[in-house]
């Protein structure tokens, strides 16, 4: 077996446009399909690869297309929830509260949602990765290209607001 850099380099680079393709048919968005290519090669990218392991790139691919339409679900779900009102703010909220409870947790959760979205977009990202997808600062960090210290800034930043929300 080769080496996994070099053999993984010429295996993605000869089926670089298969893989977008496999991913964007999945994801249905041509840039979220090109992050997610390049996240496979970094994912595979120190395990020992051979030229026979060409599928294991493409069911990488499959797998992070995966997870990308389910973390986009969950963002969605969590949105509709902000975005529609009490109804499905109840199911949120335990049902062993007293009702006056509910409507002040309902009432914070509205309060909280509307402080992130005030936030800068990237600021947002990083606190749903992190809080909603439960990915890591370094790995929040590899996947939008910055610094981990970039990531603990944004964070204190989002942190910060949230706390601030409730002491107004």
């Amino acid at each position: 077996m080769s080496s996994s850099p070099p053999a993984l380099l010429q295996i993605f680079l000869a089926e670089r446009d298969r893989v977008v393709g496999l991913i964007r048919r999945i994801v249905r968005c041509r840039d979220a399909a090109e992050d997610l290519a390049h996240e496979t090669l970094l994912r595979l990218w120190h395990r020992p690869m051979a030229d026979q392991d060409r599928s294991l790139v493409f069911r990488t691919a499959q797998n992070l297309a995966i997870d990308h339409l389910r973390s986009r679900q969950v963002r969605a779900a969590y949105s509709r929830g902000a975005i529609e009102g009490a109804s499905d703010d109840a199911m949120l909220v335990p049902e062993a509260l007293e009702p006056q409870s509910s409507a002040v947790a309902a009432q914070q959760f509205d309060t909280l949602v509307e402080t992130l979205r005030g936030l800068p977009e990237r600021t947002q990202r990083i606190f749903l990765l992190n809080r909603i997808d439960e990915l890591s600062y370094a790995e929040i960090a590899r996947q939008l290209g910055v610094s981990v210290s970039t990531v603990e800034k944004e964070m204190m930043r989002a942190l910060d607001a949230c706390r601030g929300s409730f002491h107004d």
